[in-house]
């Protein structure tokens, strides 16, 4: 099963991965790509209890080597 990134809109892991392998470099961008980090029920809908953003930044400065990206989903 693939890992889900971003519950509100059902993003996985691997969609996000390639949206960075097709040169998405920001939270923007992700978002642009895959719907991710959009919806407005982070807390509600991820087991996690908070916004996608910080799972999305960490792949991005995994790739990138930037600084954390502002989520404007979920203030």
């Amino acid at each position: 099963m693939e890992e889900i990134i971003c519950y509100c809109g059902n993003v996985t892991k691997n969609d996000i991965e390639a949206a960075i392998f097709k040169g998405a470099r920001t939270l923007k961008d992700i978002q642009e790509a895959t719907g991710a980090c959009i919806g407005n029920q982070c807390k509600e809908l991820n087991p996690k209890g908070r916004c996608c953003s910080t799972e999305i930044n960490l792949m991005l400065n995994d790739k990138d080597k930037g600084q954390p990206h502002k989520c404007s989903c979920c203030g």
